[in-house]
């Protein structure tokens, strides 16, 4: 990984705020969350559709609780599948068998790694009418996630902030599983969260693979498929330069939070309202 690491970088929101007040949720118990609700999605006559939510590498469902908390009060149906970060192209299929069992329009929303996994994962499927970025990947064909993270200077990530740990695999070679330092669950990922926060972070993180960190793209669904992206401005992981280079390029629907890389976590309100805003396009 390092050696690889190493090569790559050489080369390369009266009435309106009454209905506000009213549906406000408080989030997460720690702090961390904020009040999470919008305008009422009544006006819509259209059937509402599926929310699913992917999360990215050192992170697992449990990122997406104050949207799942917000959007499932709305009427929503809500599913936030766990990501195997394994492989690219396996990831997207896994996600891709999820989505074939569900009816109706679906909005797809993936954080990080999550959005190369949605971009990859929702071609075919025709009822995926949404995609939303969360300070996410966006490929295109042939493109990584080490090639993207390098594209410009910014990134925390990389020798000094992961370790790799080997692992068996099923035809009896070896992967190597990249995982967080705890240090860097501060500077790189998760600056604007409670200590206490990134610490259990760090305890509890899924790792993903070194071959997920490098696997290329297919061709990705946004380019036929309308795309929001929320750009974490604050962030130490993808630089936001990157994010906005890559939004632009899929043709998405922008808006800008002052955020670390888990804009979910501490910034769930405006994840929401995005989420929120693809849906009712679909609607």
């Amino acid at each position: 990984m390092y050696s690889l690491w190493r090569i790559k970088r050489a080369r390369v929101g009266a009435t309106a705020a009454l209905a506000f007040a009213a549906t406000s949720a408080i989030a997460l118990s720690q702090g961390v969350g904020t009040a999470v609700a919008d305008q009422s999605d009544s006006e819509s006559d259209g059937p509402k559709p599926t929310i699913v939510l992917v999360h990215g590498g050192w992170a697992d469902s449990s990122g997406w609780n104050d949207e799942v908390t917000a959007l499932t009060k709305r009427g929503y149906d809500v599913i936030a599948p766990a990501n195997p970060l394994r492989g690219l192209a396996g990831d997207a299929d896994y996600v891709r068998s999820v989505l074939k069992t569900i009816a109706g329009p679906i909005v797809l929303v993936g954080h990080s790694y999550g959005g190369a996994v949605i971009s990859n994962a929702a071609v075919g499927v025709p009822n995926v009418k949404a995609l939303v970025y969360i300070a996410a990947f966006a490929p295109d064909a042939g493109e990584s996630l080490l090639q993207l993270v390098t594209k410009n200077p910014g990134t925390l990530i990389g020798p000094d902030t992961t370790t790799g740990r080997p692992y068996p695999l099923a035809d009896g070679g070896q992967g190597i599983d990249l995982y967080l330092t705890r240090a860097a669950f501060r500077t790189a990922f998760a600056g604007d969260l409670p200590v206490r926060t990134t610490d259990q972070m760090y305890a509890e993180q899924r790792p993903f693979s070194q071959a997920a960190f490098v696997s290329p793209s297919g061709p990705p669904a946004w380019k036929t498929i309308p795309s929001w992206y929320l750009v974490a401005t604050q962030d130490h992981a993808i630089p936001p330069v990157t994010q906005r280079f890559m939004a632009q390029r899929a043709g998405a629907h922008v808006s800008e939070v002052e955020s670390s890389h888990v804009p979910m976590m501490s910034q769930p309100k405006a994840t929401t309202d995005l989420i929120l805003e693809a849906a009712r396009s679909v609607q």
